[in-house]
């Protein structure tokens, strides 16, 4: 049996990242990996510009006079000529600054005289006002590595250097089933002793949330037979292999023979909970991830550790999640040998003026309600006790997307 850290480290070390890649228009790319750097051919801003509305000046004209001739007007996208002496322009935010002015100064420190304008400002200096060329990116920068996930600002960060097109890996495709002849699906009739089939639909978000398809070949007969071929069927169909069930030690869970009868079976056991039963391996050299048969079970087990296998199969360079550690609004009198992720979510302590952690009062395997409720999973290491108020590292379900 491995320990968490083992398993977690064992597993991404066997990530083989995909080298299949594409160029999409990057309207298309929301949440693709880079698969080369994105560099800026261009600066941004492309020209010193105006930070507000106001009137752009040469401050060594201040010295003389405080009132003046308004020689021209500048909006945004227009090209200015050179700034008389002697004078004003009337400029507008984003707009370039004319040759030979050294300022912007703001409209809410003039006044208008006449046809002319006063500057009020108490205090002026050179560069007031004014975002540089090259202020915010650099012509020949990087901007985004290999590997980076695209979000959505990203995109428009990508779309201000003029860029249209990113290469970005292919999507992966992982095929996946369900085992158990007690499963009963959505819209059947109950039937006593079968359970509806909560697992299929919990892969069906997870996996395209995170960006990759889903290939969905069904549930299967438990049968050693049929799970075979199921198995040989998804290997050809996907990039991954991914089940839920049928990796705990029962007889009639025949994952583990059909994975030693077409491939080899890494990983067993993890000391962990919930999700202890989890399985990998590959078959006849397309890795197989299995995930417990318990809806918790599997949703934890496909968060904290096929998310990270995946993404880094994805060729996602930083795949860790950032905790954060806040105290515990519970008491954990009981230690364990294996670590246990408990459902929990953020309350705020008004009293105090602060943020601690609550947990969910259920924290059976079997009790999907306790994701639904939950936020994140409040880590309660091996072999450790909480009182109420001991700092314990939270991970929101929300980074893991």
């Amino acid at each position: 049996m491995k320990t968490f850290d083992e398993a977690l480290s064992y597993l991404v070390s066997q990530a083989k990242k995909t080298q299949k890649t594409q160029i999409l228009p990057i309207q298309e790319a929301l949440g693709k990996v880079l698969a080369s750097p994105v560099v800026s051919d261009v600066n941004v801003p492309p020209h010193d510009n105006s930070q507000m509305d106001g009137y752009a000046i040469n401050l060594l004209d201040l010295t003389h006079e405080d009132t003046f001739h308004v020689s021209q007007r500048i909006p945004a996208g227009s090209e200015p000529a050179s700034l008389e002496l002697g004078t004003v322009a009337r400029i507008f935010t984003g707009a370039p600054i004319p040759a030979e002015a050294n300022a912007v100064i703001m409209q809410e420190e003039t006044e208008q005289v006449g046809d002319k304008v006063k500057i009020t400002a108490k205090a002026t200096r050179p560069g007031q006002n004014i975002r540089h060329i090259g202020e915010d990116i650099e012509a020949g920068r990087v901007v985004f590595e290999k590997g980076h996930r695209l979000r959505a600002e990203d995109l428009g960060l990508i779309a201000s250097i003029g860029i249209r097109e990113v290469s970005v890996y292919q999507p992966l495709k992982i095929a996946t089933f369900t085992t158990g002849d007690e499963l009963l699906e959505p819209g059947d009739r109950p039937e006593k002793g079968k359970i509806y089939n909560a697992n299929r639909y919990v892969l069906a978000g997870a996996v395209p949330q995170l960006g990759f398809e889903l290939i969905d070949l069904g549930r299967v007969k438990d049968t050693l037979e049929d799970t075979i071929e199921a198995m040989k069927q998804a290997a050809k169909v996907g990039d991954v292999v991914m089940t839920t069930g049928g990796v705990s030690v029962g007889e009639e869970d025949h994952i583990k023979p059909a994975i030693e009868s077409l491939g080899k079976l890494d990983m067993w056991k993890v000391k962990m909970k919930p999700g202890k039963p989890l399985a990998f391996g590959d078959i006849e050299g397309t890795p197989f991830i299995g995930l417990p048969g318990n809806p918790v079970s599997a949703f934890a087990t496909f968060n904290l550790f096929a998310r990270p296998y995946l993404l880094r199969m994805q060729g996602v360079k930083e795949i860790c999640i950032t905790p954060l550690w806040l105290e515990a609004d519970f008491d954990w009198p009981k230690a364990n040998f294996r670590r246990e992720f408990a459902r929990a979510k953020l309350k705020v302590d008004e009293t105090q003026n602060k943020t601690v952690v609550e947990l969910f009062p259920n924290q059976g395997s079997g009790v999907l309600t306790s994701a639904v409720w939950a936020e994140g999973f409040a880590v309660i290491p091996e072999d450790t006790t909480i009182t109420k108020g001991d700092k314990v590292a939270f991970y929101a379900f929300n980074d893991m997307i």
